[in-house]
Order: C-alpha cells, then sequence, then structure tokens
C-alpha cells in the first residue's frame, strides 16, 4: 500500500466520531453511577456491559457484509458478542469462571479476526514469556479449576494481544491508524486482565474498579475499530492495483 493509498484507508477512520457518542455517553454513564462490585445486580450488569452493547452497534453501523473482505469485521463483532455476555457473567462472583470462559472465546474471534500474518514471532515470544511469569505470581493465590484456567485463558489472552501488536509494522507502508488502535486496545485488554489476576490472587490493588473498567473499556474501543481497516481494504486495495 502506498502513502496516498493509505491516507485514503484512513478516510473513513476520520469520519466515525457521531458513531461513537453512545459509546462514550455509556461509559460516562458508567463512571457516573459507578456501582461497586460488590452490588451485583442486573441493573449493574446492564449498565457494564452497555458500552459494549454501543461498540456492537458501531461495528453494525459500519454496514458489514458477508464479502470476504469484511469477513474480519464479522469475527470483531462476534468478539464483541462474547465480551458482553462475559461482563454480565462476571457481575455474579459465583460465575467469574464462566464469564472467564466466555471471554476466552472472544478472544479467539479477536486473534482471528487480526490474522497470522506477518508473523512477528520476536513479539510472541515476549508476551509468552511475560504470561508465563505472571502464572507462576498468580499460581499460589489459585485453587481449583482456577488453577488450569487462568493459564489457559493468560495464554488465549496473550495469542490475541500478539496478533494485534504485530499487525502493526511501522518501518513499512502496512499500517494504519485503526491498526494503531487494534494494537492498543490488544496491549490495554492485556494490562486490564492483569490487574484484575493481581487483585484478586495476589494483593488488593487501590482504585482497581476504576482502573480495571478504564483501561478495559479504552482497550474494547480500540479492537472495535479495527473494522474501519475492514471497510476501507478492499477499495484501497482496488486503487493499488489500478496503478500496478
Amino acid at each position: 500500500m502506498t502513502v496516498s493509498n493509505r491516507r485514503y484507508a484512513d478516510q473513513p477512520f476520520k469520519s466515525i466520531g457521531a458513531k461513537l457518542v453512545p459509546f462514550f455517553k455509556t461509559v460516562a454513564i458508567y463512571f457516573l453511577l459507578f456501582i461497586p462490585v460488590d452490588r451485583p445486580s442486573h441493573f449493574a450488569s446492564l449498565i457494564k456491559c452497555l458500552p459494549i452493547i454501543s461498540l456492537i452497534g458501531f461495528v453494525l453501523l459500519h454496514q458489514l457484509s458477508l464479502s470476504h473482505s469484511c469477513s474480519s469485521s464479522w469475527r470483531i463483532l462476534l468478539g464483541l458478542i462474547f465480551s458482553c455476555i462475559a461482563d454480565a457473567f462476571l457481575i455474579w462472583p459465583d460465575y467469574f469462571v464462566h464469564g472467564m470462559a466466555v471471554f476466552a472465546l472472544a478472544h479467539i474471534f479477536y486473534a482471528a479476526a487480526f490474522g497470522f500474518s506477518p508473523l512477528n514471532l520476536y513479539t510472541g515470544v515476549v508476551l509468552y514469556a511475560l504470561s508465563a511469569l505472571v502464572s507462576l505470581l498468580l499460581l499460589p493465590g489459585l485453587d481449583g479449576i482456577l488453577t488450569i484456567g487462568v493459564p489457559i485463558y493468560s495464554f488465549i489472552l496473550v495469542t490475541m494481544t500478539w496478533r494485534a501488536v504485530a499487525q502493526v509494522q511501522f518501518n513499512e507502508d502496512l499500517w494504519t491508524w485503526a491498526k494503531v488502535c487494534s494494537c492498543i486496545g490488544g496491549v490495554l485488554f492485556m494490562i486490564s486482565d492483569l490487574l484484575i489476576g493481581i487483585h484478586y490472587f495476589y494483593r488488593p490493588i487501590p482504585f482497581s474498579q476504576v482502573l480495571i473498567m478504564s483501561t478495559y473499556y479504552v482497550a474494547q474501543l480500540g479492537i472495535a475499530l479495527s473494522v474501519v481497516d475492514s471497510r476501507a481494504d478492499a477499495p484501497a486495495l482496488l486503487e493499488s492495483s489500478k496503478h500496478d
């Protein structure tokens, strides 16, 4: 992709502000009400899920089609839907494992959307090594199914993060601002879940709910913005082929 075509592909990214207004409003509502995590209710579940529901609407408003060029957008959409279901589960402590399992499905769809090219193996090795160290740190605080579940979930989460980071190639023309946003989203998702792990299985973190949910919502926003690339890639590649 040439520089001019990259600018062409980024044009839709500059006109999405209005479609994101519901997301920012629902995030503001969440933090204004700020229902403590130790007060689970169906209302708290709705307030927590509304920002993700807004992102689902954002993806749908980008006029997804069944064409091959938008297959990654459908995977992002499925990832958001599973994330919303997982958020509802995690409101109730007894469903923590269920929520973790559904989030793992969301990460699988996100990783599939990002793809495995370019591979960027070095980034993957570094992230998996860090994940192994964190799992060892948390292991004494885990029991039951979490002893197995948390390492498995961490592996899937890191795979998603690796694929989000790997798609940004700054030394080439193979990047757009939407890809940068999804890269940031993947990293922030990992940080958000790291905070959850440390807070619940190692030692309590001050202002944990604010830190966890703020990084989580920004992460999901960044990942959702990757659909802008999906919509832009086809015309950009067509324009590029005309000049070959």
